[in-house]
């Protein structure tokens, strides 16, 4: 295995790139890469079109929007419907007079103020009540809409505007409320679906296939056997975030009554129940948990996979109270067991990790290359 220092990929594997491309912005998720980093991958694997992508955490969708504007066939699993529904919403062939048609009329309704009683009370929090009533008119109109693809279209857009009028703050694992001036909802929300609309007319996607699967990635079995060319994608880093918490607000506005199993760094085992498949490394509950969970994952991935098959991974090293978790190295080694050659280690990010005023140490983000 060849390890390099590569921090000049640092920016392409955050989503942030991501904030200056038509339709990948339409929704923020901090958790994901780059549709730059994505691209680089097609490139460095040789794909072409017709070629087949599989991302088995696919977020929002960045691998197989960016595999669509390059003709290739993708398949992404999340086991989040949230963002579930906003990879498929961005990953549709819309018509924009349709659009157009459809936010004339939403925007021409005289305004009727909902009642706010049984809303969520974090939901409540999030948003002055001017804003709140505002959202929920606009989606009693939007749920009321019969055509599924400009429906999906219009919540998105709802969902993206009440995101950026939020009091809420997205803060590693947890929300974060603070009090701010916040443009007035109509005009807002009008303004971005006009800005999506038109950015339908920026993006060129080809004709090739792209589904999207609410799964677990620990089990593909609706998948083929050596179905896919090349896998890129970034399971949960190894930490204690619960990922389903920080999105809880669009969960309860959007999803309605929708409830998944908490999403940690690992896919959702009982920790204590769990084997510890690398007990010589002494791992702490959660980080055993997440590399049993990333060792079924990877011997799902290197099933689908065809013979040569190519795969890229982002991964982060786990912080704890007392130690470094290098797991970049512990998941290269998972995957030579399995079957897979690691060719390649980038370092592309570091970070001093601490506890109290003690530093304990560097956790590494890594991208690691590996061939079935």
């Amino acid at each position: 295995m060849i390890v390099e220092e590569r921090y000049d990929l640092g920016k392409l594997v955050t989503f942030i790139p991501n904030k200056r491309l038509p339709v990948h912005n339409w929704f923020y998720f901090k958790e994901g890469f780059s549709r730059d980093f994505a691209m680089m991958m097609y490139d460095k694997f040789g794909m072409g079109e017709g070629d087949w992508v599989l991302d088995p955490f696919c977020g929002v969708g960045t691998t197989l929007l960016s595999a669509r504007e390059r003709g290739l066939n993708s398949v992404g699993v999340d086991v989040s419907p949230l963002f579930a529904f906003v990879s498929q919403a961005k990953l549709l062939d819309y018509d924009p007079e349709e659009l157009k048609r459809a936010s004339r009329d939403i925007f021409s309704r005289g305004f009727v103020r909902p009642d706010l009683k049984g809303v969520d009370p974090l939901v409540r929090r999030a948003f002055s009540k001017y804003t709140l009533e505002d959202i929920l008119f606009f989606r009693s109109w939007i749920e009321g809409i019969g055509e599924p693809s400009i429906r999906g279209f219009f919540t998105l857009a709802l969902m993206n505007a009440a995101t950026k009028s939020s009091y809420a703050l997205k803060d590693g694992a947890v929300l974060r409320f603070f009090k701010r001036p916040v443009p007035p909802f109509r005009k807002f929300f009008r303004r971005i679906v006009k800005v999506m609309i038109r950015q339908l007319g920026e993006v060129d996607l080809k004709g090739s296939q792209a589904i999207v699967k609410v799964g677990d990635a620990r089990r593909l079995d609706f998948l083929e056997d050596e179905s896919f060319d090349a896998i890129i994608t970034s399971p949960p880093y190894l930490n204690k975030i619960e990922y389903t918490t920080v999105y809880s607000i669009e969960y309860s506005l959007f999803l309605g009554p929708t409830r998944i199993d908490p999403v940690r760094s690992y896919i959702g085992l009982n920790v204590k129940e769990v084997e510890d498949i690398l007990p010589e490394h002494d791992l702490p509950d959660i980080a055993k948990a997440y590399f049993h969970d990333m060792d079924v994952a990877l011997g799902e991935m290197h099933r689908v996979l065809s013979d040569g098959g190519q795969v890229a991974i982002v991964v982060a090293g786990g912080v704890f109270k007392d130690r470094i978790i290098e797991s970049d190295l512990l998941l290269a080694g998972l995957a030579e067991d399995i079957g897979f050659k690691v060719e390649e280690a980038w370092t592309v990010n570091k970070r001093v990790a601490t506890s109290g005023r003690t530093k304990i140490g560097e956790a590494r983000e890594s991208v690691l290359i590996m061939r079935k």
